[in-house]
């Protein structure tokens, strides 16, 4: 991956979210007005950072700290020239002078977040990402023998959200005359900027007595869902913490443990992936809790099951809980029997209690056939379970026609969707080009899903899979025998050909504006009943066409 630019353009948080998603190997070179600075990554986490404007030693630092003098340090610096700056200052300090390595890892720790935080201010330059299969420990320089540098590295998302936040109070600060209790102390003395990702998780968690709620946090980007489900649990005696972002959960849920508590986590599944694209951002926002705080407790809801996505929560070991949908928030006998099942489930989980039997999962193809009459080749279903079909679509067309839709029309089409399908891709046609936009279900190798779809253009005249649909403006199921496109198209999403594929054409105002392609590879099995997603899209055109005009009239009026 090469990532090149100007600062104008993509700032550095942007830029520590993409090397950390993409979990890339390499150096950040930086340069401003004569400045220079560069991270050094090892697989997405941050290991080093140098700054030309912050010039402080790792032996400067641990005098000014007082964990050594300046006779130690004179004894450490010639020890590692006498080896051949084979090892890292700090290294020697804790093997030769019985200085701790707690120590001495906690002041680079400090030492790198300050720098990468002065960073951050850099507004205007350029960049430059060169990718590299080895990070010399040492460098290979004498120029440089007192670097900081750690061993396991930092969370580069999570740093990049936190130092976002510390400027973002500093501006504020400057513009109040307020000076915030929190953030790092630029004269290196104690600071409170200590993500200490890879030992959060294993933070001391006090024993509360039975009256004493732990703190709760609910994830939901649906704003009336999340103020409800809130405001019930507040009622029941829990400290909530309402977050409609992953990225703002990973820093509340950093802070809380970090103070000693360990909240009990409530996330919604399907929901915006932290880059905007893709409908599982909650099996997303999971994964980095579960890898970085997994002494949390954790519970999944969700209002639109994903059989495919349930196993992988179950499968490690989580529980979900069907929240009502939003047309169901109002529903005051709906709502409180969810609420009681949900203090059950958090309760369970706050006393470790066993995780319970694995719901049956439920093909929905088969109640929709029943819905739409094909009764002779479905199988027998309850009044219950066909009436659950029928408020999903519906519930989904009163969500696209809602003027406060959460995620975007986008999000609800790939929501739908993957009620359907094992994957499915969102194109846009632009001046008659195509191209991707957001998916669920493509194969994550050493590209992520949503880099290999967005990587997809092509001319819409071309002969391909997409003609048809795109001259008939009609929803089609077919065989695939792939031309030359398709074929380059199959293989940019993973390779393999399915055994039956679906598109249906996104139409507003007599044109195409975009496709819903799915399969359902790897399984080699055909795609099923799609009709009631058909009914679908033949509205999410017009909501899209409505939503990108009411966007750009926005910005043109806040301009």
């Amino acid at each position: 991956m090469s990532l090149v630019g100007n600062l104008e353009e993509l700032g550095l948080g942007e830029i520590l979210q993409i090397v950390g998603l993409s979990r890339k190997t390499g150096v950040l070179f930086l340069h401003c007005e004569g400045r220079e600075g560069s991270i050094v990554f090892r697989q997405g986490q941050v290991v080093r950072a140098t700054s030309s404007t912050f010039q402080e030693s790792l032996g400067e630092v641990l005098i000014q700290k007082g964990v050594i003098d300046l006779a130690v340090l004179r004894k450490a610096l010639a020890f590692q020239q006498e080896e051949g700056f084979r090892e890292r200052l700090g290294t020697i300090f804790i093997k030769n002078f019985g200085i701790s390595s707690e120590v001495v890892e906690d002041i680079i720790r400090e030492q790198i977040e300050y720098v990468v935080f002065t960073l951050f201010s850099w507004q205007e330059g350029t960049f430059e990402f060169v990718t590299s299969h080895h990070i010399d420990t040492i460098d290979g320089t004498r120029l440089d023998p007192l670097q900081f540098m750690l061993s396991q590295g930092l969370n580069s998302q999570i740093l990049a959200m936190e130092c976002a936040r510390l400027l973002d109070e500093s501006a504020h600060a400057a513009e109040t005359g307020y000076a915030p209790g929190e953030g790092i102390n630029r004269s290196g003395a104690e600071a409170d900027f200590d993500l200490d990702v890879t030992s959060a998780g294993n933070s001391y968690a006090p024993s509360l007595p039975l009256n004493i709620k732990m703190p709760l946090i609910i994830v939901d980007d649906d704003e009336p869902t999340l103020k409800a489900v809130s405001e019930g649990m507040r009622q029941l005696g829990y400290d909530v913490y309402a977050m409609t972002r992953s990225e703002d959960t990973l820093i509340k849920v950093d802070a809380l443990c970090r103070g000693g508590e360990h909240p009990t986590i409530l996330v919604d599944l399907i929901m915006p992936k932290m880059d905007g694209s893709g409908v599982l951002g909650g099996l997303e926002l999971l994964d980095l809790l579960h890898n970085n705080f997994d002494d949390n407790h954790i519970i999944i809801m969700t209002d639109y099951r994903h059989a495919d996505a349930e196993e992988k929560v179950l499968d490690m070991g989580y529980n979900f809980i069907v929240k009502p949908r939003r047309v169901e928030i109002d529903n005051e006998d709906v709502f409180q029997n969810f609420l009681g099942l949900l203090y059950d489930e958090v309760c369970r989980v706050e006393s470790g209690g066993e995780l319970p039997e694995r719901q049956k999962s439920f093909n929905l193809g088969d109640e929709m056939r029943i819905e739409m009459g094909d009764v002779d080749h479905a199988p027998v279903v309850s009044e219950q379970e066909n009436s659950s079909s029928l408020s999903l679509l519906r519930g989904m067309l009163e969500e696209l026609n809602n003027p406060d839709l959460q995620g975007g029309v986008l999000l609800l089409v790939l929501r739908f969707a993957s009620e359907f399908l094992n994957r499915a891709i969102v194109f846009l046609v632009q001046d008659k080009v195509v191209c991707g936009a957001g998916q669920f279900g493509i194969s994550e190798g050493k590209t992520c899903g949503d880099e290999m779809v967005r990587a997809i253009h092509f001319p819409l005249e071309t002969d391909s899979m997409f003609t048809k649909p795109s001259r008939t403006y009609q929803p089609v199921s077919f065989v695939p025998h792939p031309s030359a496109l398709d074929a380059h198209i199959f293989e940019q999403l993973g390779g393999g050909v399915p055994e039956e594929a679906y598109i249906g054409p996104l139409v507003s105002q007599s044109r195409v504006i975009g496709f819903l392609y799915g399969d359902n590879l790897p399984d080699k099995r055909p795609v099923g009943d799609t009709e009631s997603l058909s009914i679908f899209l033949s509205q999410a055109g017009v909501a899209m066409e409505k939503s990108n005009l009411e966007r750009l009239l926005h910005e043109k009026v806040t301009q």
